[in-house]
């Protein structure tokens, strides 16, 4: 049983702010289960019946985990208020109001998680959460074994240096007459600094043409169209909690919970 305490749960459902719903809980307008809560107290807002004056709560919304191919273009959050295109506007079909966890910058694309559950992305977000991110990176240039070297042993970045990543060569072209030397790396990043891989190729001299997260842990991108999002299965979840080093009993439970469907969801119309 998930217990949390009532002035959150109150402002949760948008009854009253928290420092007011504690006033509620203090001048005993607040019940639960017909008993009259005290301040401090918890409750399962799933489960016990939570009243204030007379009159019950809202239930909660129904916990939602999907994916997000994130196209190039758009900013990693709900309004800007320059106009500029918001993931938001590819998720607007969801059916309740969902939040990105974490970010990819405008220029970057692939997965993006989303959701409504607070506790879900603290703990993906959770800076000591090194879960594995995946990336396809496209350099103009050749890259050598000292750069490759450098992405293992760590690089300084804004004052301070990088946990230790995986990088290796997919693909080279040499340079001709016509074009410059493109390299394709594939690059496991454990933590997620703000624009890391892109820091981290401008620290060794590496032009980025292309930047794409092709998984999260476990969860991969695979043929999912740009622009377009699915709901992640409930083993998907739960594997993405233990790989966050979330309580095993913490992450079995959504092995039950959670939807199951990999429908595609629409996207907003491309502007």
């Amino acid at each position: 049983m998930a217990l949390t305490r009532l002035q959150k749960i109150l402002a949760d459902r948008g009854v009253a702010s928290r420092r007011k719903a504690e006033e509620l809980i203090q001048n005993g307008h607040v019940r639960v289960n017909g008993h009259p809560a005290k301040l401090g107290d918890k409750a399962d807002d799933r489960r016990d019946t939570i009243t204030v004056r007379g009159k019950r709560i809202q239930a909660p919304p129904e916990l939602v985990y999907l994916m997000l191919h994130k196209p190039r273009g758009y900013i990693t959050t709900l309004n800007d208020e320059n106009g500029r295109k918001c993931v938001a506007e590819l998720v607007k079909d969801v059916g309740v109001r969902v939040y990105p966890v974490g970010r990819l910058d405008k220029d970057s694309e692939g997965l993006l998680f989303f959701t409504n559950d607070g506790a879900f992305s603290n703990a993906m977000m959770h800076p000591t959460a090194h879960v594995a991110k995946r990336y396809r990176v496209t350099i103009r240039a050749e890259v050598g074994d000292e750069q490759l070297a450098c992405f293992e042993q760590g690089i300084l970045i804004d004052g301070k240096k990088t946990l230790p990543a995986e990088a290796t060569v997919v693909s080279f072209e040499k340079q001709t007459a016509d074009s410059p030397a493109r390299t394709v790396l594939e690059v496991v990043l454990y933590e997620g600094r703000n624009r890391q891989i892109r820091k981290m190729c401008e620290a060794l001299g590496l032009p980025i043409v292309r930047l794409k997260r092709i998984a999260v842990g476990t969860v991969k991108l695979g043929m999912l169209p740009p622009g377009k999002w699915r709901h992640l299965e409930p083993r998907e979840v739960r594997d993405l909690l233990m790989a966050a080093q979330i309580d095993e009993k913490i992450a079995a439970k959504y092995i039950k919970s959670g939807k199951g469907s990999v429908k595609y969801g629409r996207s907003a119309s491309r502007r």
